[in-house]
């Protein structure tokens, strides 16, 4: 399995189920109140870890009770969270969910999140050396993520990009990246051409895009420029919240299988994760897995087409 490193943000989601949106100035009364452990770069590192990959994660959590929780959290996952570091007098990231039916509206402050410096990723160069891979995600500052890219090229070490959320990547961040993993929306956004056909926007990058497309699996390019498909896998969703996560934890820690045995370990992984409540309540262990894989293989189901 890959040694994995993880640049990215760690935050608390707070969930607020109600039976409506209110209104301005209006007071609800709440069916149900949980706390999730959340953050783009947390769930990569969970999900990878509990596919059996050595992970080690660079960010940041407040000096709070938060902050302790989410840590802590990750060291039982056996994540090494020597590189996570705690930022005084400063809260822990947080996202406020608010769901009422099928609808949702989030509100996230970074936090400590947005104190991830470059100098932070500095001080961690010892991890890149010891990494087979690095990923990393954009809720945390460019700069950081610029410099985890510059020390990922400086030890030849791939770096894979996730980009969400999704905003204009600069070319000289671009040309660090081994892999971009963006959906459609995404992959537009992050090569500055969001009317693009997606098919031209990964032929524009060939071989360094992995596009996921949900029920459609995931699409790439080889070097050549030839487009592939990852098909999905048959399951009945439950809580979509994570698959995306899930499936970029997979692909590194699948990594050293190559790019087309790593998507389908990924595709795999992600649809298994929605079969279950919450991001990294989903999350499969690399025994769940292999055992899905190995009853899709039995029952003939095989990938959907």
């Amino acid at each position: 399995m890959s040694k994995v490193l993880v640049v990215g943000s760690i935050n608390m989601d707070l969930v607020v189920q109600v039976e409506q949106f209110p209104r301005l100035g209006e007071t609800l009364l709440g069916q149900h109140f949980a706390t999730h452990h959340g953050g783009k770069g947390a769930n990569q590192a969970v999900a990878a870890a509990r596919l059996g990959a050595q992970v080690t994660m660079i960010g940041r959590v407040g000096d709070d009770a938060f902050g302790r929780e989410l840590k802590d959290s990750l060291s039982t996952e056996g994540i090494n969270t020597e590189w996570i570091k705690t930022s005084p007098n400063t809260a822990s990231g947080i996202a406020m969910i608010t769901l009422a039916g099928s609808d949702n509206a989030i509100i996230v402050v970074p936090g400590a999140n947005a104190h991830l410096s470059p100098a932070d990723i500095e001080a961690a160069e010892a991890a890149f050396i010891e990494a087979d891979v690095v990923i990393a995600q954009l809720e945390t500052p460019l700069a950081s993520i610029e410099m985890a890219a510059l020390l990922a090229q400086r030890y030849c070490k791939p770096f894979i990009l996730n980009p969400a959320p999704a905003m204009r990547l600069p070319a000289s961040l671009l040309d660090k990246v081994a892999l971009l993993t963006p959906n459609e929306f995404e992959l537009g956004m992050a090569l500055g051409r969001p009317e693009s056909e997606w098919q031209q926007a990964l032929q524009q990058m060939p071989g360094k895009v992995l596009m996921t497309a949900g029920g459609d699996g995931a699409w790439f390019t080889d070097a050549a420029g030839q487009l592939q498909q990852q098909t999905s896998f048959k399951v009945t969703p439950v809580d979509t919240t994570g698959a995306g996560d899930t499936f970029n934890g997979a692909l590194t820690a699948f990594w050293d299988l190559g790019l087309p045995a790593a998507s389908r370990m990924a595709c795999a992984a992600g649809a298994l994760s929605v079969t279950k409540a919450g991001a990294q309540g989903g999350m499969p262990t690399r025994a769940e897995l292999l055992a899905f894989l190995a009853d899709v293989a039995s029952t003939g189901q095989g990938d959907a087409a």
